[in-house]
């Protein structure tokens, strides 16, 4: 399709992108520490790292790391922290000693947790002491080696002693710290070919995938975004509220990356569900931008004091990760005079793929192809679709995946030859080149902007001695969005909605759980037996 979105761009905005200004995530943190040394970089629970104080300690980190026997370039480490001052330490000194990141939710179960371990086989990972029990449960079968933990608040300071009630071989993070500040380092060598992330998503086989996002896709992705949303922005002089999770794609790059990438100022939220928490942070910080998902705004909408904060300083609120409702926009603008601005995009794509026009904000559709990105609509046998017509949206770019981590055929099955990508979600393109979404073509579920797949669901569920067979869709929920219903067939009319809540409780992370079970006699199925979840939907 011609780039007819191009015609609407801003004069700032450049068709394309320079993907080659930095070598790597290191390169452009290492670019900014030397521009803006002594500037605020992060904060949390009254501590602030400088830029300075983060490179040093990354560096410790990493240098940590480099010691470690059976460590190599390219190995796996889990980070499974919330949002706190240890993060971007972890990741940075990561990556500079040329390892791997692979992000863990820190609510995941001991089933999910495993998974994704073993999956990437990861050696080494950094997480809160309090998760330690959790983890213990299923390190033995994992390639595990070492593990980092830490406490909420001792990143500059606290116990340097090992980890010792949990049995696991490890250290506590400030030992780590002290014992890289003495040892050599070796700044490792990246290029845009090496990964960075394997960043794990949902899969419509039930399990998670790790989608292989490489130096060069982030570095493209931060040069889009940069380039499109970053010219509100002045350098080292912005402050970003981070709520969302560093650990979700969404604000690990728009939050972290382009925040450090221009010299701002990260301010880190490590439990955004404490709302009058949250709006006194806002109340007194002086803030620019603000990034979240449509249940954040409706929740800080909903919550006493956030009428009274001063918006005059913002620049830019984001909304992501699941669609900004209109009626959410709309009271936004209404309360805080700013304009809700949407971008889309997927895990798959580093994410962001298109976005509305900063200037004019949220619209209904998810805007226009970012810088150096491609859009069509296509048919399900491939064929491109013409202007207004709904298909598949594909997406190409240099900020979409290598593919999934060691699953050719679930690659072969989104990602083409030429580089394009499936998304599986519907949409049509306008005249103007702005992109509607309109339904999902996979089954999959948007939870407060947090990807959740029935098969997943459906497997947990089905393990239950007394379920005979089970079905689950997505149902509209007025807080997160969409949450989850479970359709059971009973194997002798025992069990109750509770029974199964319980259970799956036990092995998905919260927002995963259903929060409707209805009992039925039998599932829709096609002539070959393949359960109808479209018939379930609405009943």
């Amino acid at each position: 399709m011609e780039k007819i979105w191009l015609k609407c761009y801003p004069a700032s905005a450049p068709a394309e992108v320079d993907v080659h200004a930095y070598a790597s995530i290191p390169d452009m943190f290492a670019q900014s520490c030397s521009r803006f040394a002594d500037l605020p970089a992060f904060s949390n629970a009254g501590t602030t790292l400088s830029y300075a104080q983060t490179d040093t300690l990354s560096r410790q980190f990493a240098a940590w790391l480099q010691a470690q026997p059976g460590l190599s370039k390219g190995d796996r480490v889990a980070i499974m922290l919330p949002n706190l001052l240890q993060y971007p330490v972890a990741l940075l000194g990561i990556q500079r000693a040329g390892l791997v990141v692979v992000n863990i939710n820190p609510l995941y179960t001991p089933r999910e947790l495993e998974h994704q371990l073993r999956d990437a086989g990861a050696k080494v990972i950094i997480l809160l002491d309090s998760l330690a029990p959790l983890l213990k449960q299923v390190i033995g079968t994992t390639q595990i080696q070492q593990v980092v933990t830490t406490q909420v608040t001792d990143l500059l300071q606290g116990s340097t002693s090992p980890v010792g009630s949990t049995d696991l071989i490890g250290t506590s993070l400030p030992a780590a710290l002290a014992a890289g500040a003495v040892a050599p380092f070796q700044e490792a060598t990246l290029t845009h070919a090496d990964i960075a992330f394997l960043q794990y998503t949902g899969g419509t086989t039930g399990v998670s995938k790790g989608a292989i996002l490489t130096h060069g896709n982030l570095i493209a992705n931060l040069q889009q975004a940069d380039a499109w949303l970053g010219t509100v922005f002045a350098a080292g002089r912005e402050t970003v509220i981070t709520a969302l999770p560093l650990y979700h794609i969404f604000a690990l790059t728009i939050n972290c990356l382009l925040f450090m990438k221009c010299g701002g100022h990260n301010r880190l939220i490590t439990n955004p569900r404490d709302m009058p928490a949250l709006v006194k942070e806002l109340a007194i910080s002086r803030f620019t931008a603000l990034t979240g998902v449509n249940t954040l705004f409706n929740g800080l909408l909903n919550t006493p004091g956030f009428a009274d904060i001063d918006f005059s300083g913002v620049k830019l609120v984001m909304g992501g990760g699941a669609a900004v409702q209109r009626a959410i926009a709309e009271r936004w603008l209404e309360v805080t005079g700013h304009r809700l601005v949407e971008g889309y995009g997927l895990t798959e794509t580093s994410p962001l793929a298109t976005c509305n026009l900063v200037a004019i904000g949220h619209t209904g559709s998810i805007g226009v192809p970012v810088p150096s990105t491609e859009a069509c609509i296509c048919a399900d046998d491939g064929t491109e679709l013409p202007i207004g017509t709904a298909g598949e949206i594909c997406l190409r770019g240099p900020q979409v995946m290598q593919g999934y981590w060691q699953q050719p055929a679930e690659t072969a099955k989104v990602l083409s030859p030429d580089g394009w990508f499936h998304t599986g979600d519907v949409g049509f393109i306008d005249a103007t080149g702005a992109i509607t979404l309109t339904d999902r073509k996979k089954d999959m579920i948007l939870v407060s902007g947090f990807n959740v797949y029935p098969n997943e669901i459906e497997g947990v569920i089905a393990a239950h001695p007394g379920v005979f067979e089970c079905a689950v869709v997505g149902i509209a929920d007025e807080k997160t969005g969409e949450a989850v219903k479970a359709y059971v067939v009973s194997k002798d009319g025992t069990l109750s909605a509770d029974d199964i809540i319980a259970y799956c409780r036990e092995n998905l992370t919260s927002y995963k759980v259903p929060k409707q079970v209805a009992f039925i006699a039998e599932l829709p199925k096609s002539p070959v037996g393949k359960i109808l979840r479209r018939e379930l939907r609405g009943r």
